[in-house]
């Protein structure tokens, strides 16, 4: 459990340098759907980010925020793999995993997800971004980071002789 804290304590430090730069992100998706001519539909999963990377990035900068927001939910994936692993479940954990796993699908549409608070990083985005084109792609990390919190607060209450590879 201890190794699950200091994978999710390095994911949430990545995350905080993210955050930091939320308007550079936004900036970068941007440009990649213009240079993709797709200015219509939300930004809406892993998929399409990594598509928007891969065809659409014309620069650095672009390259270098849209790979850390991938990396961030990588890690996030190596994590849940990694959960799945360390205990049995019991439905209430198994249900967190799910939806992590769901989360970060990259197929998964993210248009209608939303942190909610303690987390503003909607707030940071203009009405129209926000409802129409990023909510849900900067809503995905915080929402998966509290799951998997939520996740580790649900397993520390279990008996010890649950937990396979407790520490």
């Amino acid at each position: 459990m201890n190794e699950v804290k200091e994978t999710l304590r390095n994911i949430e430090q990545n995350y905080r340098l993210f955050q930091q730069q939320q308007f550079t992100f936004i900036t970068a998706l941007q440009r990649t759907r213009e240079n993709a001519h797709d200015m219509i539909r939300p930004v809406a999963s892993i998929r399409q980010v990594q598509s928007y990377m891969d065809h659409h990035c014309n620069n650095s900068t672009d390259r270098h925020i849209l790979s850390m927001f991938l990396n961030i939910c990588n890690d996030l994936s190596k994590l849940c793999q990694n959960l799945e692993t360390l205990h049995p479940g019991n439905s209430v954990t198994n249900g967190i995993l799910e939806r992590c796993k769901l989360l970060l699908s990259h197929s998964n549409d993210l248009s209608a997800i939303r942190a909610k608070y303690p987390h503003d990083v909607v707030n940071h985005l203009s009405c129209n971004e926000a409802k129409n084109h990023y909510g849900g792609v900067v809503s995905l990390i915080p929402v998966v980071l509290d799951c998997v919190k939520e996740w580790v607060a649900h397993t520390e209450k279990l008996p010890r002789h649950m937990l396979c590879n407790a520490n």
